[in-house]
């Protein structure tokens, strides 16, 4: 095969999205002539894409060679620009920096086209995100909005979309949630619609997830989630964007209840994530890994994902500090959240605050927990976010209980188990449900109280949250059950007059099945009963179920 026929096929395969299969092509090509500098950069995206960076790198350098030789500096300077982008996610920020600097040195001596314009603006683009990233959005908004407007002047639609998500993260985290989303939501028409370059496409969705995961548009989030997932599957040889994209659907899928398919795609994630090198987002995969390990009571898993995430220089807090706090550690929880309120962002410190309120009233400490929730309140009051709303809710109805006045403790959870509710999220619903029950027994009404804890019962059964579910024992309403039956014991008869077999009955329990049986064998005995059906007839008779 000649030049010219490897390379209609490279460039059918690129069109296509058949990375590996169009990186093959070029590089037939390749061998038998060099490559144009068009080409160069085309087959720089492939390797990329199938996570061939050292391939990649080498090709954009000859890329921007091969277009100063040609008297393309416009082209030069956007090769430039990825070959900085992909030495920046691989930690050479000097070598990346160099690049930059001769970019625009080069540039500087041209016209002013609008493409040298709109290449020039692209190169403002890094170090602007990095001052983003840096804790100084009111800085880097200038920047990002020029190079936003100078892209739509000059139709350059990658510097529009990566300079408009710039723009748009800027405005929210300066407080200006409407406006902010607005950017957002408009810069991504030009990614669904296919407008962009492959490599921003994939940028482009991540950074609206992040984005939504942080300021808690957790309905966006899952969109966005599923539209970059949708994306993923249709480039099977795909490598850059699949392990983050499998985190991200860990999370939806952790919050709507589907914990045991979150924890399949986490473990995708981390050993996606692992090669052929170390992802920066292999510490978020850790964290997500022990934050489904900790509900679930897997607790020795948990803490060994905590310390690879912080290994990986992610922040533990605030799962860590729950998981101490699960464990009876009062003292390491209250300083590892300390700790983590008074280094959080702005974007964290809503889940460190309603941590912190956790671990006050655990101690006991109900002034101290007033503080967080009125604080997160505040926070939730300057955001346009239903899960904020529902996190604060949440949060200042446990304080009100702690305080002795469980009628307003009332309103404000039953605020919160309707936003979690439209959120789909069954499990700070159940956890919800757990603190009303507990009101609704303060005030009087054991009945409503049982309902409601048998409601979360429920729930914590199909989730797997075994230490949710053994706490909960803690608030039952119902008086002491004659025969001498234990408190495990009515806990078993309850799941046996429910209709469950002793398998069932050890996972919801998280028992042994031969732990089971013995269970029963004793109910038989103190109930003077030989079966299930008169042991559920019993339960029922004396009002245990």
């Amino acid at each position: 095969m000649d030049a010219t026929g490897a390379l209609e096929l490279a460039d059918d395969a690129f069109r296509n999205r058949a990375w590996t299969s169009a990186a093959d092509r070029f590089r037939v090509v390749d061998e038998l002539r060099p490559l144009a500098a068009a080409d160069l950069d085309r087959a720089a995206q492939c390797a990329y894409l199938i996570g061939n960076d050292g391939e990649c790198i080498r090709l954009l350098e000859r890329a921007v060679a091969a277009h100063l030789e040609d008297g393309r500096s416009a082209s030069a300077g956007q090769s430039t620009f990825w070959l900085a982008y992909i030495l920046s996610s691989l930690g050479d920020a000097a070598r990346a920096g160099g690049w930059l600097a001769r970019a625009d040195r080069v540039l500087a001596e041209e016209n002013p086209t609008d493409a040298i314009r709109a290449v020039r603006a692209l190169l403002t683009v890094p170090p602007a995100i990095g001052m983003l990233l840096g804790g100084d959005p009111a800085a880097a908004l200038p920047t990002l909005t020029g190079a936003r407007e100078v892209g739509l002047e000059c139709g350059h639609r990658d510097l529009v979309a990566l300079s408009g998500v710039g723009v748009g993260q800027a405005r929210m985290l300066l407080g200006d949630t409407h406006a902010g989303l607005a950017v957002l939501d408009e810069t991504m028409v030009a990614v669904t619609t296919g407008e962009v370059s492959p490599i921003a496409t994939g940028i482009l969705y991540c950074a609206m997830i992040i984005t939504c995961h942080e300021t808690y548009q957790l309905r966006r989030a899952t969109e966005w989630t599923r539209a970059l997932g949708d994306w993923c599957d249709t480039q099977p040889d795909l490598v850059p964007f699949r392990g983050q994209c499998l985190v991200h659907r860990a999370e939806m899928l952790h919050l709507h209840g589907a914990w045991r398919e979150a924890m399949e795609q986490v473990r995708l994630a981390c050993h996606g994530l692992s090669e052929p090198r170390a992802d920066p987002a292999i510490g978020m995969a850790h964290y997500e890994l022990a934050e489904l390990h900790r509900v679930r009571g897997e607790f020795s898993a948990a803490d060994a994902a905590y310390r690879r995430a912080a290994l990986a220089g992610h922040e533990v807090q605030p799962g860590l500090a729950r998981l101490r706090l699960a464990q009876g550690d009062l003292d390491s929880a209250r300083a590892g959240i300390d700790r983590a309120l008074t280094e959080s962002t702005s974007l964290y410190h809503p889940r460190m605050l309603e941590a912190a309120a956790d671990v006050a009233l655990a101690e006991g400490n109900v002034v101290s927990a007033r503080q967080f929730a009125e604080e997160l309140e505040a926070v939730a009051s300057q955001a346009e976010s239903t899960a904020l709303t529902a996190m604060a809710a949440h949060t200042f109805g446990a304080v009100l209980l702690a305080e002795g006045d469980p009628r307003r403790a009332l309103d404000r959870l039953r605020i919160a188990w309707r936003l979690w509710q439209d959120l789909d999220a069954p499990y700070a619903c159940a956890y919800v449900r757990v603190l009303q029950g507990r009101c609704c027994d303060a005030l009087g009404d054991h009945d409503s109280a049982v309902m409601e804890f048998e409601s979360a019962a429920t729930a914590f059964r199909e989730l797997g949250a075994a230490p949710d579910l053994q706490q909960l024992q803690r608030y039952d309403p119902r008086p002491s059950i004659p025969a001498g039956l234990t408190a495990r014991e009515m806990e078993v008869l309850r799941v046996v007059a429910a209709g469950s077999t002793n398998r069932e009955i050890a996972v919801a329990l998280v028992l042994s099945e031969k732990t089971v049986a013995r269970h029963l064998s004793n109910i038989f005995t103190k109930l003077g009963v030989s079966s299930r059906s008169a042991a559920t007839a019993y339960a029922y008779e004396h009002h245990i179920v």
